[in-house]
């Protein structure tokens, strides 16, 4: 066996398969695996945004409310976000190869069941069932990639991940647009069961057995694993459900944001106190983790933050269908899959908080021209922003990755890459849950002073009004109701520019979230000792 081919996955051959030890033999093993760790993975991101543009069609079918149909997409998140952070723990018990097995089924398992639901609750269980079962593989996805790979390919390996992870969000609402209107919405999670089953046969026949002497068969931390349920749960409940409750104005908002804080709080308290933990919090002791995850909250509130944002203008300003718009970032889908390739090939050349900080001022620069958006906006003019975006991403997201990851212990790594996710996904509500709020915020306060300059005293909107007043009138015997006609037009105005002020605001505000937290960068090592972490672990 070739010697770049060993390390955790294929290093003894008696744990592969024949055809696993053939491809071992020839150093193609490694890529074999990433391709199929990559499939878990893109699964789970992309049904993390798939399910919103069938939305309507499910309230349609299902006689579901917009409040109660938001718990098909809040339930997976609440599950997903749990269950990340315990896949280190799980894979230690049960070992790496049937945990991901095991993950792999219920997911597929679960998508038909949400496919051939005939209820919204058989629904809401359903993706809370798919939420638990895809939380792992997002998670031991990363992390088995950085116990295959040799540290000189690990960025190739780590490129073929983020395709995945940052394409997903951009394909999801294009697929699930598509698959909604020719075949259904039930198509949305069929299509998971051929390529979940690939992804199985894959596991199956390429990863090696679990060497059961490797298995953790410790005391089970049920009181942590109970108070990470509830934190968690509380807190992802408090982000998807504040902004339609009105926040603290609501009581059900206060209730989940206190469990987040009592159950967040006692969970700390247990794991750093006992010897078994279901989460090993000690690997916050690296420094580069902490501040990795740290910056990694920022990231996931600026991929996943814009990705929201721009959907939601172009759907509610310049009217387009979801199919649309989920077009319309396709163009930054495929710039950062290519900039994924071109990072690949220079990242371990240079430092890692360079290269993020030169990504940083990519995004910077695209939220501030996604910011001048004003009502000529088009497609055409959104083509360069989001491109730059995506590829502004890419170019934080690969070097973030290996300087917070790759000069880690290799026992640690399992349980880093779960807080390293878990950060990234808990960015991407925390990003969406402001963006919503400042925006329904931005739009009342623009609509406020504009409604200032609108009165009987002001020359201009009296001369608009009877011009308008005029034009109704000639279709209508009724000058009364040309009138309410003619107002309610200058409203209908009024509120269009205070919404795209509000978008406006949005992205200047994403812009500075990233100028602000650079400072971060300087706790992140530098990534040149990398090979010498690796080889005395």
């Amino acid at each position: 066996m070739s010697a770049e081919s060993k390390g955790l996955y294929g290093s003894d051959p008696t744990l592969l398969s024949p055809i696993a030890a053939r491809l071992a033999e020839r150093g193609i093993l490694k890529w074999v695996i990433a391709i199929t760790a990559a499939l878990g993975a893109i699964l789970e991101v992309i049904d993390t945004s798939i399910v919103n543009v069938a939305m309507p069609d499910i309230q349609s079918n299902l006689g579901a409310t917009l409040t109660e149909a938001g718990w098909i997409s809040t339930g997976y998140a609440c599950a997903n976000v749990v269950m990340i952070p315990l896949t280190a723990w799980l894979s230690d018990r049960f070992g790496r190869k049937q945990y991901l097995l095991f993950s792999l089924v219920g997911f597929t398992a679960s998508s038909v069941l949400c496919g051939l639901s005939t209820s919204l609750n058989m629904l809401i269980v359903a993706r809370v069932l798919q939420g638990l079962c895809g939380g792992g593989l997002l998670a031991k996805a990363q992390s088995m990639l950085f116990e295959t790979f040799p540290r000189k390919e690990q960025p190739a390996a780590q490129a073929m991940f983020g395709i995945g992870v940052i394409a997903g969000p951009a394909l999801g609402p294009v697929m699930g647009g598509y698959l909604t209107d020719t075949l259904g919405w039930r198509w949305i999670f069929f299509i998971n069961l051929p390529v979940g089953i690939f992804a199985v046969i894959m596991t199956i026949i390429f990863l090696p057995r679990d060497v059961k002497e490797s298995l953790k068969d410790s005391l089970v931390d049920w009181w942590g694993i109970g108070l990470l349920a509830v934190g968690l749960g509380c807190f992802q409940t408090f982000l998807e459900e504040g902004h339609q409750e009105d926040w603290f104005s609501s009581n059900f908002i206060i209730l989940v944001f206190a469990g987040a804080l009592i159950g967040l709080g006692l969970f700390v308290w247990r794991e750093l106190s006992i010897d078994y933990p279901a989460v090993d919090l000690r690997v916050l002791r690296h420094r580069s983790l902490a501040a990795g995850s740290a910056y990694s909250l920022v990231l996931g509130m600026g991929l996943y933050g814009v990705m929201f944002a721009v959907p939601v203008f172009v759907q509610d300003y310049l009217h387009f269908t979801a199919t649309q718009s989920g077009l319309l970032l396709m163009p930054g889908a495929i710039a950062s899959a290519f900039m994924m390739i071109a990072m690949s090939k220079i990242t371990d050349r240079f430092d890692p908080r360079l290269l993020i900080s030169i990504g940083a001022l990519i995004m910077v620069a695209a939220a501030t021209f996604l910011s001048r958006i004003n009502p000529d906006t088009s497609t055409q003019s959104l083509f360069w922003p989001l491109v730059l975006r995506g590829a502004g991403t890419v170019m934080m997201f690969l070097p973030l990755s290996l300087a917070t990851l790759g000069n880690l212990p290799r026992q640690d790594r399992a349980a880093a890459s779960g807080f390293y996710s878990l950060a990234r996904q808990m960015g991407s509500s925390i990003g969406i849950a402001v963006i919503t709020t400042a925006l329904a915020q931005r739009e009342s306060v623009h609509r406020a002073v504009l409604v200032e300059k609108i009165s009987n005293f002001q020359p201009a909107t009296v001369d608009r009004l009877n011009l308008l007043g005029g034009a109704f009138a000639h279709g209508s015997a009724d000058p009364v109701a040309a009138k309410q006609q003619a107002l309610s037009l200058v409203d209908r105005l009024v509120n269009g520019q205070a919404l795209l002020l509000s978008f406006s605001d949005v992205f200047l505000y994403v812009a500075f979230a990233f100028v602000l937290t650079l400072p971060l960068l300087l706790l992140l090592g530098k990534g040149g000792d990398r090979e010498a972490a690796a080889s005395a672990h």
